[in-house]
């Protein structure tokens, strides 16, 4: 059996309360890289994070697959092309939020309704960025909320323009095939019997399709007449996205 270490880990010492334990070191070693590091060698990468070197590799193995990290040609590990890409994701997010909540904001002042900024996420939609309506009686989703793709019109709008999900269109061709045509979507109690939506799709300058612009309400408030304000939104938006 391996000798055990004096000294804890940097990741069992900092461990996640109801975590795991192997994602806590994964991330210690990719928390290992400092500022002016090219690449680090095993045995620093062990050093810095007091982990054993057989657990280093099996853990640089999962984040080499992953693309997190890259081992070069001489040993050495680099940060791989998948921290670029959640950098620049995170980077976009900041942009995005002096875009898209202005809009959000217009919408419920002229709706009197709840505004979401709905993407996919995998399986499902992600909502990115919310407004709630001033009213008491709201649809209560909040930013974070994972929903279905297949129920809700920001879902159904997601589903129709997003390319990689042609095959979920195909299960109901005329409905989503009535949705391209008209631009959007407005279902009433779809994804829950007592909330309404009509949602548009947002799409970047040239022509790829970011977003789903969504406006939700309770049934009884449901007004179709505010599909021009979210058409207007979706379309304004959409314009001043990189």
């Amino acid at each position: 059996m391996p000798r055990k270490s004096q000294n804890a880990s940097v990741a069992d010492a900092n461990a996640a309360a109801g975590g795991v334990a192997a994602v806590d070191r994964a991330l210690s070693l990719l928390a290992a890289f400092r500022d002016g590091d090219a690449a680090l060698s095993l045995a620093e990468l062990a050093e810095r994070t007091l982990l054993y070197k057989s657990t280093v590799l099996r853990l640089l193995a999962s984040l080499e697959h992953g693309g997190w990290v890259l081992r070069q040609d001489d040993g050495r590990y680099a940060l791989g092309s998948a921290v670029a890409r959640l950098h620049a994701v995170y980077v976009q997010s900041f942009s995005l939020d002096r875009l898209v909540m202005p809009a959000l904001r217009a919408l419920v002042s002229a709706t009197g309704e709840s505004a979401a900024y709905h993407v996919r996420q995998g399986r499902e939609r992600l909502c990115l960025y919310r407004v709630d309506s001033p009213h008491p009686v709201r649809d209560h989703a909040r930013v974070g909320d994972l929903l279905p793709l297949d129920r809700g019109a920001g879902g159904r709008v997601l589903v129709a323009f997003d390319p990689e999900l042609a095959d979920w269109a195909r299960k109901d061709r005329a409905h989503y095939a009535r949705l391209r045509a008209d631009g959007y979507e407005a279902v009433v109690g779809d994804r829950h019997s007592e909330i309404a939506g009509i949602s548009a799709p947002v799409f970047r300058r040239d022509g790829e399709l970011a977003a789903a612009l969504t406006l939700t309400m309770p049934v009884h408030r449901y007004d179709k007449r505010h599909l021009k304000h979210v058409l207007a939104a979706a379309r304004a938006l959409g314009a001043q996205l990189p």
